[in-house]
């Protein structure tokens, strides 16, 4: 008699369980996430989309966003300032909108005024790799000038106390942040190393031919150099042209900023064409673009009422910490998007 009072008590506690909690129950944030993110536009103008920082973004996002069901668009203004700036004009006009826009400025100013017009017609703005002098929904890149310091200190080291001490520098150009903060960063650096000397500061316009021509210059002017500092990966080869040139490849430490591209960055350290590289990494970068995409189309909140920076880590590398995973590969990220 005890035991079938027993029985009936755990039966009953069986169905009252069962009941308060069912086997099977819908998850309300998977149809929430699909509501918020299906059917959203995203469009990326770099500065130009010849090149690996922009070809990266664009292979990652793209494969990110349409796995959200979203739909992914590039323009490409091709390092024209008025292509760029249509783009955008032609974008908040468009119908439908882009309902985030992904933008690398040019410089501080150019694009602000039609970023506020964009952000006013309701599209969020990203602002990648460039800073600008507007208040993007979120900045996601480096630290140009945390980057400076660390070139300036690498340019030392590789210098070392028995050198000339003699630095040259090889510009973007004077109206990029990227390149205004760098430079900010390496004087704040040398500044408290009054023996090192920075004797020429050419800009190469972010062409490679033209830092190869300038670099060349600043060799025969400056013999005694024992460091260049390139501010892009993307135009030091010509630097590197130019020291080979000179037969002074290995005497003269180049040093530049890279997005870790393989063939950019690390198979140049291999070489020997490179001494280091200040490198972040961009597909790290496009990883936290997407999740800023998603919890700004998920928050509800009004374009332009966010202002969030997520800077990229930065790391110095040479020959010394290269690693086989050090760079990411251009080439195998397009083959893993397919």
């Amino acid at each position: 008699m005890k035991f079938q009072k027993m029985f009936l008590a755990m039966a009953l506690f069986a169905t009252v369980a069962l009941t308060a909690f069912p086997v099977t129950a819908a998850d309300p944030g998977a149809a929430a996430y699909k509501k918020a993110l299906a059917g959203k536009r995203v469009l990326l103008v770099p500065m130009a989309m010849g090149f690996d920082l922009a070809q990266g973004w664009a292979t990652y996002l793209k494969r990110e966003v349409r796995n959200f069901g979203g739909i992914f668009e590039t323009r490409d203004p091709n390092w024209s300032v008025e292509a760029g700036a249509q783009a955008i004009t032609e974008a908040i006009a468009s119908n439908p909108k882009p309902d985030v826009m992904i933008i690398m400025a040019p410089d501080l100013n150019s694009y602000s005024k039609l970023m506020k017009r964009a952000q006013k017609a309701g599209i969020y703005i990203i602002l990648i790799d460039n800073p600008a002098n507007f208040k993007a929904d979120a900045y996601v890149g480096g630290d140009w000038t945390e980057g400076g310091r660390l070139e300036a200190l690498e340019a030392m080291k590789a210098c070392g106390e028995n050198s000339s001490k003699e630095i040259g520098l090889v510009q973007g150009d004077q109206t990029n942040a990227t390149s205004l903060y760098q430079y900010a960063g390496i004087m704040e650096v040398l500044n408290k190393h009054p023996e090192y000397k920075v004797v020429a500061k050419p800009d190469s316009n972010w062409d490679a031919t033209t830092s190869r021509n300038v670099t060349a210059t600043m060799l025969q002017q400056h013999p005694n150099l024992c460091a260049i500092i390139d501010f892009w990966d993307g135009d030091a080869t010509g630097a590197a042209a130019a020291i080979r040139d000179a037969g002074k490849k290995g005497k003269i430490a180049l040093i530049a900023n890279s997005g870790g591209e393989q063939v950019a960055a690390c198979d140049m350290i291999k070489s020997g064409d490179y001494h280091a590289v200040v490198m972040n990494n961009v597909v790290r970068e496009s990883e936290v673009m997407v999740a800023i995409i998603k919890f700004l189309l998920q928050s509800g909140q009004p374009a332009g009422t966010s202002h969030t920076y997520i800077y990229s880590v930065l790391q110095t590398v040479t020959k010394d910490n290269l690693k086989c995973d050090t760079c990411w590969d251009l080439k195998a990220l397009k083959e893993s998007a397919k």
